[in-house]
């Protein structure tokens, strides 16, 4: 097995422990988008499995949004190699979102649309966990937009249990850094979908990720800082002893 790959699963394995994201007999999904994150996500997590002491079971899906020219088919291939089952559903999401409401703030309802179509497929297939691929810097970009924009400390959760749908999602990546997470991904040659969605740079998050690459050049340890002050507060759900 790749050192990198041991080395970036157990950054993995530790926000797991800490944060109890898995128990014995979970059926867990990943949500894959295409992008480096959910894909490095599975790869470790499909790693993970093979020694963890806590047994569970492993399956990825992905939503087809409707943007043309997105192609999947290297997710199912890699799937396809280390057995994984893989569920691959088309929506019109992106018709929807886009051509029909043409919404002012399309990421709002574009995730809501995800969540609801996610949720579906795994109660559909049994499954009860959702693995989502939200990372160190997501977290702290999240913070800060809530901070900012809503006057408000808040960020999503290591781990959510939504009593609507009786699914639970994890983030097992929020001790990985996005650049150790590119610089992997680079290293194993880990396939992944661009996505062409119109809202990429243009969004409230590009706003604050660009604020925060600026401001970390005066101060490297800025965003190590602010995650470490989420979790001292502790914000709702990341004391690691909850």
């Amino acid at each position: 097995m790749n050192d990198l790959l041991n080395d970036f699963t157990g950054v993995v394995r530790k926000a797991v422990d800490d944060y109890q994201m898995i128990r014995p007999g979970d059926r867990v999904a990943v949500g894959v988008s295409g992008g480096k994150d959910s894909m490095l996500l599975l790869l470790a997590l499909d790693h993970l499995k093979s020694y963890y002491p806590v047994p569970f079971e492993l399956e990825a899906v992905t939503i087809e949004l409707g943007f043309e020219g997105m192609d999947f088919s290297p997710v199912a291939e890699l799937c396809r190699e280390r057995g994984i089952p893989y569920t691959c559903r088309r929506t019109d999401i992106k018709e929807v979102v886009f051509d029909v409401r043409k919404e002012d703030n399309p990421c709002s309802l574009c995730a809501k649309m995800r969540r609801g179509a996610l949720n579906g497929i795994l109660r559909e297939r049994g499954l009860n966990k959702l693995a989502l691929g939200h990372h160190f810097d997501d977290a702290v970009e999240t913070f800060m937009m809530s901070l900012l924009f809503e006057g408000r400390l808040s960020c999503f959760r290591p781990v959510t249990y939504l009593d609507r749908s009786g699914i639970t999602q994890i983030r097992p990546l929020v001790y990985a850094g996005e650049q150790k997470i590119r610089n992997v991904c680079e290293a194993l040659d880990v396939p992944v979908v661009e996505n062409p969605c119109p809202q990429d740079k243009t969004s409230k998050r590009y706003e604050i990720k660009t604020l925060l690459k600026e401001m970390s050049g005066d101060y490297p340890d800025m965003k190590s800082k602010i995650f470490g002050a989420m979790q001292r507060l502790p914000l709702p759900g990341w004391g690691s002893e909850e």
